[in-house]
Parts: C-alpha cells; sequence; structure tokens
C-alpha cells in the first residue's frame, strides 16, 4: 500500500541525506570515533559510498542468508525471507518491509540498504541510506555471495565459505553419481499457486547445488524447456515427460497438492522406485550461502542414506 509522507517525514529525509552528504571515506580498518568511516563499492551501476561496517540493514530482496551468514546486522527483510525457517531465529524481531514502505524503513534508521534492480521508490531509498541494488541471475551464485561480501567489507570471509562450499559440494557430487549412476537424473519441480513448472540450473530450490555444484544431470527435456528463463510452466497431466530417475518436489503447505493423489503422479518411475525427495519450499526457495549449505546437507543425506 501507498503512503503519503508527511511534511516532518520529509525534513527527516532531507536532514539525513545531508548527513550522509558529510560521509569521508577512509582506508578500509581505520575506525573514525564518529563511525563514519566509509568505503566506495562498485555496483553494477557505478560506485556508491557505502559504511565500512553497517550496522542496520533493510535487506528487499533475496540476500539475507549471505548476510546472516556474514554476521551482518539486519533490521529489515522483504516478506519472503521472512518466511524461511532458516533464518526465524536470526529474523525473530525483524519487521517485515517492502520497497513501497518508506515511513516504516527511515523509522528503522538503516545505514544501509539492498535491493534488487527491479524495487520501486529507488530514489526515495537512497535518500534513506545508500543503497546498492543487484539484478537477479547476472552473476552467478558464488560470485553473488562474494559481491555481498565486498559490500559489508567481508570480502575475504565470503571467499573462505565459497572454496570451502565448492569442495564440499565437489566431493559429494562423486559419492552420490558413484552410488545413482552417472548418468541419473534429476528433476526439480515446484507447484504454487495452481502453477506447476519445472527448475533449470539457476533458480533456487537447491537447483545450484545439484546441477552446479555437484554436477548432477538433469533430463534433456527439462535442460531444453529452461535454457531461456530458467523454469518451465507445465500441467501436472504432462509432468511424466519432464521426471527423470529422481524428483525434487518443493512443497508448500498451504498451496493444493492433489496431482500426487493421481493414478498418472504414483505410476512414474521415479515415484514407484521411492525416489521423491520433497522440501520445504520456504526453506528451500534461496541460493544464499546459509541455504546452500542447507540444501547441500539435505541432499547428502537423502541420496547417500
Amino acid at each position: 500500500m501507498k503512503k503519503i509522507l508527511i511534511p516532518i517525514v520529509l525534513i527527516l529525509v532531507l536532514v539525513m541525506s545531508a548527513c550522509g552528504s558529510k560521509s569521508t571515506e577512509k582506508p578500509s580498518g581505520e575506525e573514525s570515533k564518529d563511525n563514519k568511516e566509509t568505503i566506495t563499492y562498485q555496483s553494477e551501476n557505478g560506485p556508491v559510498k557505502v559504511p565500512a561496517h553497517p550496522k542496520r540493514v533493510v535487506v528487499l530482496t533475496s540476500y539475507v542468508g549471505d548476510l546472516l551468514s556474514l554476521d551482518v546486522n539486519i533490521v529489515g527483510v522483504e516478506e519472503w525471507a521472512k518466511k524461511s525457517p532458516l533464518f526465524k531465529d536470526q529474523l525473530k524481531n525483524v519487521p517485515v518491509v517492502s520497497d513501497e514502505d518508506i515511513e516504516e524503513i527511515i523509522d528503522l534508521n538503516p545505514d544501509l540498504i539492498i535491493g534488487d534492480s527491479t524495487n520501486k521508490n529507488l530514489e526515495k531509498l537512497q535518500k534513506i541510506a545508500p543503497t546498492v541494488t543487484y539484478t537477479y541471475g547476472k552473476v552467478d551464485y558464488l560470485t553473488q555471495h562474494l559481491e555481498i561480501g565486498k559490500l559489508v567489507n567481508k570480502e575475504q570471509e565470503a571467499k573462505s565459505w565459497i572454496e570451502d562450499f565448492k569442495s564440499r559440494a565437489k566431493a559429494a557430487g562423486e559419492e552420490i553419481k558413484a552410488k545413482i549412476g552417472e548418468d541419473a537424473t534429476v528433476t526439480v519441480v515446484e507447484s504454487y499457486n495452481k502453477e506447476m513448472a519445472v527448475l533449470g540450473d539457476n533458480w533456487g530450490r537447491g537447483t545450484e547445488v545439484l546441477y552446479q555444484a555437484m554436477g548432477l544431470s538433469m533430463p534433456d527435456k527439462v535442460k531444453e524447456t529452461t535454457s531461456k528463463e530458467g523454469y518451465h510452466t507445465i500441467s501436472s497431466e504432462v509432468l511424466p515427460e519432464y521426471v527423470g530417475d529422481y524428483l525434487i518436489l518443493s512443497k508448500y503447505r498451504d498451496q493444493e497438492n492433489s496431482y500426487q493423489n493421481t493414478e498418472l503422479y504414483k505410476e512414474m518411475p521415479a515415484v514407484k522406485n521411492h525416489h521423491v525427495f520433497e522440501v520445504d519450499g520456504n526453506a528451500f526457495m534461496f541460493n544464499d550461502s546459509m541455504t546452500l549449505d542447507y540444501q547441500l546437507d539435505f541432499f547428502k543425506d537423502h541420496f547417500l542414506k
């Protein structure tokens, strides 16, 4: 819901903007007494001066887990991140905000805002605090974590996690392929809001872990139909045409999943062979570092048990 800013709020925005313009860049690692040290982050839209040690971050995009894993304090998040059970404890008292909640974001007094390139009101957000946006899929999922690390001045920590994750995922992939076969295929399907889709190799829901990090294969038809958009919407009637040797079902408790009761579904080889792994859609949605670690552990447990 759009809200009209009252004059006092407008004055506050101007004051905060003026204060931010006085911040001077200092060498990284050199704390100033007033905590106004900044670094210059090279964003996809050009250089942006941001706090060297952000203390109050509003996140209007899907990289909440990246920030939490880097011990960055978050004071506001978008609604889908709040639904993830993986972030439940750390976001317990963090309010949900959207790019339209300008007054609420002002009240949170952020020193950094992170959003999507498609967010609304970016000019207004930039007047509240330094604002950096990302375009989903513009860089690969590991590079995205590295960019978040650079943004919050924790590049080395991000690099260390990336190398460790790649090593763990590669080892898990080799072990899984040795068990299920090099040519075994895996399909990821999600149903939501009366629609069903098969997912490619960069659409969250564990796809990056399965196909990129572990090197498992997707059926040719899934690869072909998801190559452009990253996903492909289908009907449950044609689901068997897309399901490989294994099926990962991303499910939501509040959604209708009656297709699983049909004979068409029950007769699929993956179902008959007990090669279906159901996952919590809210826990599996993202491809941030915390979620990726959870997904990797899930796949190791289920493929190798």
